[in-house]
This record gives C-alpha cells, structure tokens and sequence, in this order.
C-alpha cells in the first residue's frame, strides 16, 4: 500500500488545491435538502450530468416530499428511465419521502445516523448531504476519490471506510470542508483512472504515483 504523505506535503497539496478552485460546488442540481438526497441517491451507477437531465423537470414539481408521493412511482419512472436501477431507485425515492413525512415531519434530517435509515441512503450518500447541506466536514468517498488517495499517497487506504479516515485524520483542518470536493474534482479530471494527467497535474511534486510507477 502507498504510504502516507506527511503533514507538510498535505499542507502543500490543499493550499494549491485551494488556490485553484477556492469554493468548489458539487455537480449534482439541487435546490434544498430533500432535491439533494434524490439527485445523490439516484447517482449511484450514473453520471452526474445524467441525473441532473433526468431531474431538470422533476424537480420543478416534485421538489418536497409531499409532491414526490404525490407523483407517484410509475410518475417518477417517466422522469428518470434514462438512469440505470431506475425502477429500483424509483422504489427507494417513493419509500424515503414517506419515512420523511412519517418520522422527520417532511425534513430532511442533519445527522448521519438518522439519513443512513432512509432507502437508498448509504454512509457515503449521506456524507454528500452533509456536506453539501450542512456544511459538515464530511468526507463522501467515491471511485474517483478512492483511486486518487491510494495512487498519491494522500489517504491510502484498503476500502472505503480507511480512505474516508484518512482524510479526516491526515487532511488539515482549513481544508477539510471541501477536501471532497477537490478529491472528487481531481479524480473526475486529472487523476483518471486508464492514464492519469501527470503532465498537469498541479500537485505532482507531491504526488507519489510516480515513485510507485519508476
């Protein structure tokens, strides 16, 4: 396993990261809380430009619990058909508008425990929440961000669950609201998976990639 960078070369790699995109934004369209957990939700095994087209006109009226029942599971089929698991996901949306009502007066709730008991709502789907919405230093840890922080040495880590703690252990504090969003963003981009962007990768000095390829 690549071994971890240390402190100052952590320090180095997020201050750039910082000076390149000081206020990154997730990919998915949301409009509030509840529009955020369907869009993350309905991303799994999908792109995010395909859920934001899938979306683009449900959100306009289904944008609340209430509405989303209200539509119905075969209403909600027509809007996201395009999307892989679509009767599946339709499922889960229909099922955790209802626990919302039923249990969290139609709000969305803000702790990490209470979001994993809603369908289709996994740790990492619930960590996008909390970001995103909440504004919590929570690390969402996807493909992308696992490849990146085995192949740089920024969190190594041999499943998910490692990697996410090792950003929380290792990553400044300063930087650890949008540490997901910058892994994600240069995962997505530049440390992509067939042939990573060395030659402009803002952080190859770093980045131990390629001491592991030598």
């Amino acid at each position: 396993m690549t071994r971890q960078l240390d402190y100052p070369a952590m320090q180095r790699i997020f201050t750039r990261f910082q000076q390149i995109e000081p206020e990154p934004k997730g990919e998915l369209h949301h409009s509030n809380a509840f529009t955020l957990v369907v869009a993350v939700a309905l991303s799994a095994q999908a792109t995010d430009v395909g859920v934001n087209r899938a979306t683009a006109k449900l959100f306009q009226i289904a944008d609340t619990p209430e509405k989303m029942l209200a539509l119905g599971e075969e209403g909600l089929i027509e809007h996201i058909k395009t999307i892989g698991l679509f009767r599946n996901k339709a499922k889960n949306v229909i099922r955790l508008s209802q626990i919302l009502i039923d249990t969290f007066g139609g709000q969305v709730p803000s702790s990490r425990a209470a979001l994993m008991t809603l369908p289709g709502v996994g740790r990492k789907t619930a960590n996008v929440v909390l970001n995103m919405w909440f504004h919590m230093p929570a690390q969402a840890v996807d493909t992308h961000i696992f490849r990146l922080g085995n192949r740089s040495g920024i969190a190594p880590g041999k499943d998910e669950a490692a990697v996410e703690r090792a950003i929380e252990d290792n990553v400044p504090a300063e930087f650890q609201q949008h540490a997901h969003h910058w892994l994600i963003l240069h995962g997505r981009y530049i440390c992509i998976a067939r042939k990573p962007k060395c030659g402009i990768c803002p952080i190859r000095d770093d980045c131990l990639y390629e001491e592991k390829t030598l």
